[in-house]
């Protein structure tokens, strides 16, 4: 009996235009959404299959909760049919992922019939990102590098390349000594600050000069775990 009053309930409330209306509206949103994640994204580099989910998920989220409503027997399928699904991309920058609750929570906002704090909210948060991408708010003001250098075993590593990196950096710290090659060579691990204006290809070749052009790797942004 109670189910049937749910039912009769969800029915009333729910009508073509209704519907129409939430699905535009959660399209727009997520249109809206979709724009910032581009413009706000790294250099550009943006996934456009992305863009276009975050377009949906607003609209998708929306006619769900539509469809669910206040029974409880629809809920209750729905969770298990969610259960069922299995999603196999792995998660990705942790600001996509923010991108995607946001979505979400603009599509719940229509879904419920809030069409003006969804719009409210899905305005203020676009603009917020906007502001922290235009003041590149978290950036790093200096990058440090990881070099690698393998010199022989008779060449003496301490202070071997002091005078090149006080030269070429602002901040240079041996991080790791190991021996490879049969106990042969020996690969020393810095982590660097480079000079703005110094040039790099200049700074690699007179540390091949020193080392007897054995390998020399410079890796941007790296942990000294990685070698």
């Amino acid at each position: 009996m109670l189910d049937m009053d749910l039912t009769t309930a969800f029915n009333t409330t729910l009508t073509f235009w209704s519907a129409i209306l939430t699905v535009i509206v959660s399209f727009s949103l997520g249109i809206s959404i979709s724009v910032t994640y581009m413009k706000t994204h790294h250099k550009g580099y943006y996934s456009q299959n992305f863009s276009l989910t975050l377009i949906l998920i607003p609209s998708v989220i929306a006619v769900i909760i539509l469809l669910v409503g206040s029974n409880v027997a629809r809920a209750f399928s729905l969770a298990g049919a969610f259960s069922i699904a299995r999603f196999r991309s792995t998660a990705g920058d942790p600001k996509d992922i923010a991108y995607v609750f946001f979505s979400m929570a603009a599509g719940l906002a229509c879904g419920v019939g809030l069409f003006g704090y969804a719009a409210l909210f899905t305005v203020l948060l676009c603009v917020f990102m906007f502001i922290l991408c235009k003041i590149n708010f978290g950036a790093k003001k200096t990058c440090s590098k990881i070099l690698k250098i393998v010199i022989p075993e008779n060449m003496n590593y301490q202070g071997a390349f002091d005078d090149i990196l006080k030269k070429y950096t602002t901040n240079y710290q041996l991080c790791k000594v190991k021996t490879t090659d049969l106990g042969t060579l020996f690969e020393l691990v810095y982590t660097i600050t480079m000079e703005k204006d110094k040039n790099e290809k200049e700074f690699i070749d007179e540390l091949r000069c020193r080392n007897g052009n054995l390998n020399i790797v410079l890796a941007m942004d790296a942990a000294p775990t990685d070698f």
